[in-house]
């Protein structure tokens, strides 16, 4: 009888054995699990340094874009500036010589009303 409790015990051993290498299998399987999400989160951290590195070199080209832009549009309105005193210049120059023109008529004018009344004296000698 002792003989027949020492093997189901033995056996008990056995199977408490086998129970322990499975739970040590199945350590080991979730220590290989975590490895391997350990691994996927360093290289989603390494993708997230890198959309960061991207969105930083995106953010430096368009500040220099942005800058790029300002520069061009003083420039436009250096030049609209120029353009209008240009113009305006031009406009000046016009009217200018429009008032010469004026004077001109005016002493054209002047001189036909003098030769008239020169005229108008010579042929009153004359007759």
């Amino acid at each position: 009888m002792k003989g027949i409790i020492n093997a189901i015990n033995g056996i008990l051993k056995v199977i408490d054995g086998i129970i322990t290498a499975i739970e040590g299998i199945i350590n080991a399987i979730n220590a290989i699990i975590n490895a391997i999400k350990g691994i996927f989160k360093a290289i989603n951290s390494i993708f997230e340094a890198t959309n960061d590195v991207n969105n930083a070199i995106y953010g430096i080209f368009k500040a220099i874009n942005d800058i790029d832009n300002v520069i061009n549009g003083t420039f436009k309105t250096i030049n609209s500036i120029v353009k209008a005193i240009e113009n305006g210049m031009n406009g000046l120059n016009n009217a200018i010589y429009g008032i010469f023109n004026v004077i001109y008529s005016l002493n054209n004018s002047i001189n036909g009303i003098v030769n008239v009344i020169c005229g108008l004296k010579i042929f009153s000698k004359n007759t």
